[in-house]
């Protein structure tokens, strides 16, 4: 297969990826077109996940590709950022999939594990031996996870105690393993656990009704005397700061996401735009239909080229919390309006999933929400600009 630039990426950002990484996303591309776009609207519909897919994602090396431990090839993080925007411009749930797998399980050891842990864990994360998940948000907090933690770690000789709850957890019903943060009872600092998903007291609960990200499947989490020991606590872990190493990767690797759902709703409303006939002629032939698709184009490509960015600072170690934070609320903002404007393309058509723009619609809620609020993101960047935080 010749590689080609994607009708979404108009300034042909992918020719800065070596020819390696070329290849490798191509022959992602293809295993995506041909086995996940024809079924995923089933699974979808039904808020099922296709766990199917979980062994060749390991296969084309898209599982735990970012650590030193598990990656085939070296790769910079621009094109494990195109990795999340090809995942997303087909579904928005199996890209969330990978990167509560790869970015918040697979990061959080990588970050905050010890080498024998970074050794143990992340090449079964990255065969997919092992499903992770990411334990963080709580029902009475989720802006405010830094200060609101209640999940307890008590020690107990050479175990810890365990108890909490947490909530939005996605991947927690088929996990192995969750990354259970939680506030010591001694010292009140925050630590990070691997916790077997089979370990006594350990429940999950999935979380019913969604109208987005309907494929993965989040859950609430019980933890009720859960008995851990001291070899899975992440042995870096001692702070929210620490936590947060972890979620300035995954935030802008969300913010890449939010491009590519846009590109997935974009490219289906070029394709409709030149297949539905209206007055003799196709839409695409109407202005304010190209109005609308010059508009999303340029959502698009603007950014894309933050991402980008933000991805040459990250192999440069130069990527600070605030540039994660402009990435992620700028992107979901522009995210959500383009696929507002490729929903509006379809006319009726857009709202039942016949047509993917309907999904994508409908996903891009759960991008702008999780990972950090845009109001959220916005106050991270305001303190950059102004030197003031101003969260409360």
């Amino acid at each position: 297969m010749t590689f080609e630039p994607l009708v979404s990426d108009f300034y042909n950002y992918e020719s800065l990826l070596t020819g390696q990484e070329q290849a490798a996303l191509l022959a992602l591309r293809g295993y995506l077109e041909a086995e996940v776009r024809p079924i995923i609207g089933g699974y979808w519909d039904r808020a099922e996940f296709p766990l199917q897919v979980v062994p060749k994602l390991a296969e084309l090396g898209v599982l735990g590709y970012a650590w030193d431990e598990t990656r085939a090839f070296p790769n910079s993080a621009m094109f494990r950022g195109f990795v999340a925007y090809e995942l997303s411009r087909i579904d928005a749930s199996v890209s969330t999939f990978v990167g509560v797998q790869n970015g918040l399980t697979c990061g959080s050891i990588a970050v905050c594990g010890s080498a024998e842990q970074r050794a143990e864990w992340l090449p079964r994360l990255a065969s997919g031996e092992v499903i992770g998940s990411f334990g963080l948000t709580e029902p009475q907090s989720g802006s405010d996870s830094a200060q609101g933690l209640r999940t307890t770690a008590t020690r107990d000789g050479d175990n810890w105690v365990l108890n909490g709850t947490k909530r939005w957890i996605g991947n927690a019903t088929f996990a192995d393993v969750t990354i259970i943060w939680a506030r010591d009872a001694a010292d009140n600092s925050v630590l990070g656990f691997i916790v077997p998903t089979s370990t006594p007291g350990f429940s999950t609960e999935k979380i019913e009704g969604k109208i987005s990200l309907r494929a993965v499947q989040n859950a609430d989490i019980t933890l009720e005397n859960v008995v851990v020991p001291e070899s899975l606590r992440l042995a870096n872990a001692h702070s929210f700061k620490d936590t947060a190493k972890v979620l300035r990767l995954t935030r802008a690797e969300v913010a890449w996401s939010a491009v590519g759902v846009a590109a997935g709703a974009y490219e289906a409303a070029v394709a409709y735009s030149k297949e539905r006939v209206q007055f003799g002629r196709p839409i695409g032939s109407h202005q304010l239909v190209q109005d609308l698709l010059a508009k999303s184009l340029g959502n698009i490509t603007a950014s894309l080229g933050m991402v980008v960015r933000a991805s040459e600072m990250q192999d440069r170690d130069e990527l600070r919390d605030e540039h994660s934070a402009l990435a992620k609320a700028f992107c979901t903002s522009r995210m959500r309006e383009t696929v507002a404007w490729c929903r509006e393309l379809f006319g009726g058509n857009g709202i039942v999933l016949d047509y993917e723009v309907a999904r994508f619609f409908a996903d891009a809620e759960a991008l702008y929400s999780y990972e950090g609020t845009r109001e959220m993101n916005a106050l991270i960047v305001g303190r950059a600009i102004t030197g003031h935080a101003a969260f409360a």
